[in-house]
């Protein structure tokens, strides 16, 4: 690691998009924090700012570019000597970026992460000739440790992969993102172990496509083997297994979801459809019948398993007996937790070709009546949990009450799901708390810790780090 001693220059950071993303911010703001750049909270007088950017759908891409704008005008107002805009809008726009924002002073693809201390640099320096770096997909996937973790110290995700093959035909990811890279098991148990040593008591994994594990390194799906070995790691409490592609369970894999004993029951699988036909315009390569299958051998083996889904609406040439097709499975599957997306128009992506487009009313109306039906799955099962005894991991106090708590049973991931409020006393970020449920209260639930000492996590190592930072880099 370097001497920090010296500041070089001082910027904030603005992290948007998945998971995934996000631990490639942390992996941008550990190489600036060991190079001498100080991070400051966002909104201070700062030398720049990086936009780490979602370029995945439309809505994603209005979003980052509202981000750099109100960058650019505190840039204007002398606020900030650059702005840098990495990540996925910049990867999958590149120069047409700087055609659309020309002030942006240097733009940083996806794979050119590891280099963005050299544009921090060229901004520092007052270089404008050259303002892009773009890398070529790794052919092995990158390290990701060595990161300045920006989420609660007690959870952390980890990538296990990089990059899809799955070319399903309203997805730009693998324009963006690559070709699927298998991180290896050993690097992948090595950084657990690390964010374990750190605090971490909840590990979220995520990858493009999480089932895929292992193909393309070693010739055959190796999820399993790498959930075993997770198992094993001392520290790490819950292990969330997420985006698990309906492709490639194994009677392996599924063995292993029953028996290990820290992957808690909680599975995210993004269906997108389940009328046959969408499925093969979407090439998702799988039908309804391999769906089901799968669905009801992991509620049979799995005890207590909470499934969370994704379904596409709209998708162009939808009919309305196919949409109904769809709704009838959301009321017959029960998913307990689901989210439903309008279809997006992306230019480059081969769905953009296709005919019988549908309007934006037709789309958002498919979606609200989905939601609809999911909602009274969802608050139906909050009310089967009122009176159950469930740990539920401390995220922080609650901002508005006294001796009142806000965490997450195993039911719900950070960020995309509940909430579970739990009344208790001296009760710290990372506790994990035996609790009974007393109420719901719609997507969220209303707890009691049930007495006893909380399981504290493990006593913090000392950081290395500076001072003004309030973060720790693990490497």
């Amino acid at each position: 690691m370097s001497d920090q001693s010296e500041v070089k220059a001082t910027f904030s950071f603005v992290s948007l998009g998945c998971p995934k993303n996000l631990v490639d911010s942390e992996r941008m703001l550990g190489l600036l924090a060991q190079d001498g750049y100080v991070l400051v909270p966002d909104g201070q007088k700062t030398d720049m700012v990086i936009v780490n950017t979602c370029g995945f759908i439309d809505a994603a891409r209005l979003e980052s570019l509202g981000v750099i704008r109100e960058m650019l005008d505190r840039k204007r107002a002398g606020e900030l000597k650059g702005v840098i805009v990495a990540g996925c809008l910049a990867e999958r726009q590149r120069e047409m970026l700087l055609d659309e924002v020309p002030e942006v002073d240097q733009v940083v693809g996806v794979f050119g992460r590891e280099e963005i201390t050299r544009a921090a640099e060229r901004i520092m320096g007052g270089l404008h000739e050259q303002r892009a770096i773009f890398r070529p997909a790794p052919v092995q996937a990158q390290d990701d440790r060595a990161r300045l973790r920006i989420t609660p110290r007690h959870l952390a995700y980890l990538k296990v992969s990089e990059g899809c093959d799955r070319l399903c035909t309203f997805c730009a990811i693998p324009y963006m993102r690559g070709k699927h890279v298998t991180k290896p098991i050993e690097a992948v148990v090595a950084e657990a172990r690390e964010l374990a040593a750190d605090g971490v008591r909840e590990l979220n994994l995520v990858a493009q496509d999480m089932t895929y594990y292992g193909v393309d390194l070693y010739g055959r799906p190796r999820l399993a083997e790498l959930l075993r070995e997770l198992d094993d790691v001392d520290g790490i409490d819950w292990v969330r297994v997420l985006y698990n592609y309906p492709n490639y369970f194994t009677d392996e894999l599924y063995e292993t979801l029953a028996s290990s004993r820290k992957v808690i029951p909680y599975l995210d699988m993004p269906l997108q459809h389940i009328n046959d036909r969408m499925l093969k315009m979407m090439n998702r390569r799988h039908t309804r019948a391999e769906t089901e299958t799968i669905i009801a051998r992991l509620r049979r083996d799995i005890p207590d398993l909470v499934l969370r889904t994704t379904f596409i609406v709209g998708f162009p040439g939808e009919t309305e007996a196919e949409f109904e097709e769809l709704l009838a499975y959301v009321r017959e599957a029960k998913f307990e937790r689901l989210g439903v997306f309008p279809y997006s128009f992306e230019p480059d992506t081969p769905a953009a070709k296709l005919p019988d487009q549908l309007s934006d009313e037709v789309k958002a109306e498919r979606r609200d009546r989905v939601m609809a039906v999911q909602q009274e799955i969802a608050f139906a099962f909050n009310r089967s949990l009122v009176g159950k005894s469930l740990d539920v991991l401390i995220d922080s106090p609650a901002p508005d009450g006294q001796h009142l708590y806000v965490g997450r049973t195993y039911t719900d991931a950070p960020d995309v799901d509940g909430l579970t409020f739990v009344r208790g006393h001296d009760l710290e970020p990372g506790d994990l708390v035996a609790c009974e449920i007393m109420d719901a209260d719609g997507y969220d639930l209303i707890a009691r810790a049930a007495g006893g000492p909380p399981r504290r996590r493990r006593a913090r190592p000392k950081a290395r780090k500076k001072p003004s930072s309030p973060f720790t880099i693990l490497g």
